[in-house]
């Protein structure tokens, strides 16, 4: 009887305790629903959500819209400091939702709410690399940079404007010393240079400096290419992740060519060879001019003399895209690097403010907090009153224009730096810019470290943006600023500045030979883009060929770490033929415009550096092979011998086509006469192979290959075969046409891209 009123007494008591606790615990109330706060140390995430306006209800006002937002929240989180600190975004025009901190629960509870659609996380940046290692399949303790040793052993001389030797992309933590082979020098003090920056001298012309980076061009290329990993990296708080070269073992010898003035041919070649002599393996260059003969580019000559011992040579193809003919760094010998762009965007979005209208997504590196994005300012399009200079916003062409406390709308291109147009609206009084693409770039943007709130916007979304603007009185806007954004289904893209093919100083070459990242690419940098003067780790990012360059660069590094037996050829065919063709979303690769990209802006395609270190086969070169070639473009023979410095006489060579030349691609005229060429291939794979032949067939040609299955017994056995074109029975009206033929073997593909040119 006692334990019976024991238990009763008990059962009082914990029905006493959940009153309690139901009326004492902090409770989130939305109308009829029920919310749990979270206890303080639940991680709150940053969640986008998507509701219904109530129906018949219309907000006209950001307050307005606040308020009903605030209704969706935790019932704690509707005093005003509360809201601010959950409500992280409030959408107007690209949508009726908004962005708040939340916990999992907390979702789930709202997903009960009246007017609740869907929400989702956001997607957050990654602590990984500045990301185009990850994108190009570069994983740390995994497959390829585990099985080159992240280039260990390598030496790339870097061609450029000098390097700052104390940054920490550039510090030796972990690499050995330097090969035994290695004979350069550092000009600076001794505690300037280590294990991984071994080199460092100055070529340019004129009084004697230390190679010091006064640009920051050589600093960034040479970091890409090979620095360290450096943790935390970042501008103004974006693309937040380790920073590290492709090569991140691989030693760095620096060689200062370039200065303000540009570089003298005269220096370079000085500089390549010094590294010659010094025992690079690797030769990085993200310079050149326009189109010339072999014989009267002092690059190309350089490159020659690099081969024949065995240096690979990576070359920027030009910043003159998207006009076909306009590379550089046309020799067959030099890797011919165009630009793509990475899954990564910075976000800002330009919102209008007409509620009909959604925001068109835009990129800035910069990115202020204090920039309200629920604030809308007037709208002015700088160039309405046909004013060409204002219309680019040209220095100096806004200060007859009130633009004072507004947004301002410029159009890239004219010759200025898209900066130094934000610094124009800036000297104006303008509060903020929207920088439009022209029509040339289309929807390539970048993200700049501007020196206002600012977007750059395509082409398209700007003449939507000036059609706005005519289209009312009282034109308006606001820029939300949205981060670091991952995972673009579309990418890679060619770069609207990538220079084009086909090639003018051997057009029966293909190139570019491959693409790479070029695009909004973040790496080391002298000294603090963001103002932060004791900070060391100063990093910035920066768009070119220039920056696609060192990509290959390091990536051969690693292959020569990898295969130390390759030639310079043996790894520029391993990279091509085992070229992506489709984007991340499985889809062909586009080009500025958002049509599929065409071989001229392609070459053999996106580097894919896991599937290039196994290539199956390989088309090998060696230096003498490229005499008959030079013959065959009709170079005198003192014109070949300043490229391979010994003396030619092309009476006695049989000359060959430029199309006979064992390279990894084709690039073909064609008339009314059929023509056959010869390939011969290496099996670099395993012994017992066999490859059989698909063609991807060129419109109006009809290609044969004999024979059409090569088997092998032997690694490093050679087999040869012939391809032959000819223009079909059904004419195509084109001046070029594009096909690939692709040896498969059970477990690897060799893709050959070939271009056709209908005379």
């Amino acid at each position: 009887m006692a334990s019976n009123k024991f238990t009763q007494f008990s059962n009082i008591i914990c029905i006493l305790y959940v009153i309690y606790m139901l009326f004492s615990s902090p409770l989130v109330i939305a109308e009829n629903t029920t919310i749990e706060i979270p206890p303080k140390n639940v991680n709150l995430e940053t969640y986008i959500v998507h509701v219904n306006l109530p129906t018949g209800r219309v907000l006209a006002d950001s307050d307005g819209l606040k308020s009903l937002y605030a209704s969706f929240l935790p019932t704690t989180t509707t005093t005003a400091d509360n809201v601010s600190s959950r409500l992280v975004h409030s959408y107007r025009n690209v949508g009726t939702g908004f962005a708040a901190k939340l916990s999992p629960e907390e979702v789930k509870e709202m997903e009960k709410k009246d007017g609740f659609i869907f929400a989702r996380p956001q997607k957050k940046l990654p602590l990984h690399t500045t990301h185009t290692p990850s994108f190009l399949g570069l994983h740390q303790n995994l497959g390829f940079w585990r099985g080159s040793n992240y280039g260990e052993g390598v030496i790339i001389g870097v061609l450029d404007t000098g390097i700052a030797p104390g940054h920490p992309s550039f510090d030796d933590k972990d690499m050995p010393p330097p090969p035994a082979k290695w004979k350069g020098k550092c000009e600076f003090n001794s505690s300037a240079c280590n294990n991984k920056l071994i080199g460092a001298r100055n070529f340019v012309s004129g009084p004697t400096e230390l190679p010091v980076d006064d640009e920051g061009h050589g600093t960034h290329t040479a970091s890409t290419a090979a620095g360290n990993f450096v943790q935390g990296a970042n501008v103004f708080g974006m693309a937040n992740g380790t920073a590290v070269g492709m090569a991140p073992r691989a030693h760095l010898a620096v060689y200062k060519v370039c200065s303000e003035d540009g570089c003298a041919e005269a220096d370079i070649l000085a500089a390549m060879d010094a590294a010659i002599e010094d025992g690079v393996h690797v030769l990085s260059l993200s310079l050149g001019g326009g189109s010339a003969d072999f014989f009267a580019d002092g690059i190309a000559i350089g490159a020659f003399a690099a081969i024949q011992k065995g240096i690979f040579v990576s070359c920027s193809a030009g910043n003159s895209g998207p006009f076909n003919a306009s590379l550089s760094n046309e020799a067959p010998w030099i890797l011919t690097v165009g630009a793509s762009t990475v899954d990564r965007r910075i976000v800002a979005t330009a919102i209008l403010g007409n509620i009909n209208m959604d925001g068109y997504d835009g990129q800035s590196l910069f990115q202020p907090s204090d920039f309200s994005s629920d604030k809308y300012l007037p709208l002015v399009d700088s160039g309405a009153n046909g004013n060409g200079t204002a219309g680019i916003c040209g220095p100096g062409s806004l200060d007859n224009i009130d633009v004072k406390g507004k947004i301002v709308l410029c159009e890239r291109g004219g010759g200025i730096a898209r900066i130094a147009k934000g610094q124009t609206v800036k000297d104006a009084g303008g509060a903020a810019m929207i920088l439009m693409n022209d029509e040339l770039d289309a929807y390539i943007t970048i993200a700049d470290a501007h020196v206002l709130p600012a977007t750059h916007v395509s082409y398209d979304a700007g003449e939507k943006i000036r059609a706005y603007i005519s289209s009312t009185s009282t034109p308006t806007a606001t820029i939300l600023f949205q981060g670091t954004d991952i995972g673009y289904p579309m990418d890679p893209i060619v770069a609207s500045f990538s220079s084009r093919g086909p090639s003018l100083a051997s057009p029966g070459i293909l190139k570019p030979d491959i693409i790479g990242p070029g695009v909004s690419i973040l790496a080391a940098w002298p000294v603090s883009v963001d103002n932060y003067t004791n900070e060391k780790a100063t990093f910035n990012m920066i768009s070119g060929t220039s920056m696609s360059c060192p990509h290959l660069s390091g990536i051969a590094a690693l292959l020569k770490s990898a295969h130390p037996d390759w030639s310079p050829a043996a790894i520029k065919s391993a990279i091509m033929t085992t070229a992506a063709q489709v984007n991340v979303g499985g889809g062909p690769i586009d080009d500025e415009r958002y049509l599929p990209a065409d071989i001229f802006a392609l070459g053999a395609g996106h580097v894919n550096p896991p599937s290039a270190n196994d290539p199956g086969l390989v088309y090998d070169l060696q230096p003498e092979d490229y005499i008959p070639y030079l013959c065959g473009l009709g170079y005198t023979d003192t014109e070949i011998q300043a490229i391979v410095q010994k003396p030619v006489s092309c009476s006695n060579i049989t000359s060959i086509p430029e199309a006979q030349l064992n390279y990894p691609s084709f690039s073909v005229e064609l008339g009314p006469d059929k023509k056959t060429y010869t390939r011969t291939v290496t099996n670099v794979g395993v012994a017992n192979s066999t490859y059989s032949l698909e063609i991807i067939e060129a419109k109006g040609v009809d290609i044969g290959v004999t024979p059409d299955t090569l088997s092998f017994d032997e690694v490093n056995q050679k087999m040869s075969y012939e391809i032959s074109f000819r223009k079909s029975a059904t004419p195509v009206n084109a001046a070029f046409v594009q096909g690939a033929i692709v040896w498969r073997s059970a477990k690897r593909a060799v893709r050959s891209p070939i271009s056709v040119k209908l005379v």
